[in-house]
């Protein structure tokens, strides 16, 4: 298997923070908005662009870590109990986040998730990669990078660099 280099940590980084100045800027601000990153991989990812619409926005951002794995439609699993410190989502803005997006399958899952939390004003979507290839019509927000790929290849970003990867 061989890996090629899509994206350095410093093109994600700018990545990052471009993508921040995006949400601000079709948001209206920070006000209201309520980050879920998707477990496990969006997590990760959710978390720096917290930190950087914190940093652009001089305001602290709520961030979460959001299950999805009882609303795949195409995995078995029982729908996940909400956590005792649960959110609400009742009436904000809600912004996912996932790496890569590629079927739209999890994303697609993580629109039923969310709605556990409340019915929010509105959703959007942030991801890292789009990569093409929807099975499901769902359509990203706010995209760092549109890379297209064959259907077999891997596009991997690597938490703890952070760098995009490309695998086949």
């Amino acid at each position: 298997m061989s890996r090629t280099p899509l994206m350095t940590p410093e093109r994600v980084r700018r990545t990052v923070t471009r993508l921040a100045y995006e949400v601000i800027e079709r948001n209206r601000g920070v006000d209201g908005l309520l980050v879920f990153g998707l477990k496990s991989r969006g997590a990760a990812l959710a978390d720096r662009l917290a930190d950087a619409l914190e940093q652009a926005s001089g305001k602290a951002i709520e961030r979460h870590a959001l299950s999805i794995a009882g609303f795949r439609d195409d995995r078995d699993g029982d729908q996940a109990a909400l956590p005792d410190d649960a959110p609400s989502a009742e009436g904000r803005d809600v912004l996912l986040v996932d790496d890569v997006l590629f079927t739209g399958r999890t994303a697609r899952a993580a629109l039923d998730a969310v709605l556990q939390y409340g019915r929010p004003k509105t959703i959007r979507l942030a991801v890292l990669v789009d990569r093409g290839h929807r099975e499901v019509p769902v359509h990203p927000d706010f995209v760092g990078k549109v890379i297209p790929t064959k259907h077999d290849e891997r596009v991997v970003v690597d938490p703890s660099e952070p760098a995009v990867y490309l695998e086949d």
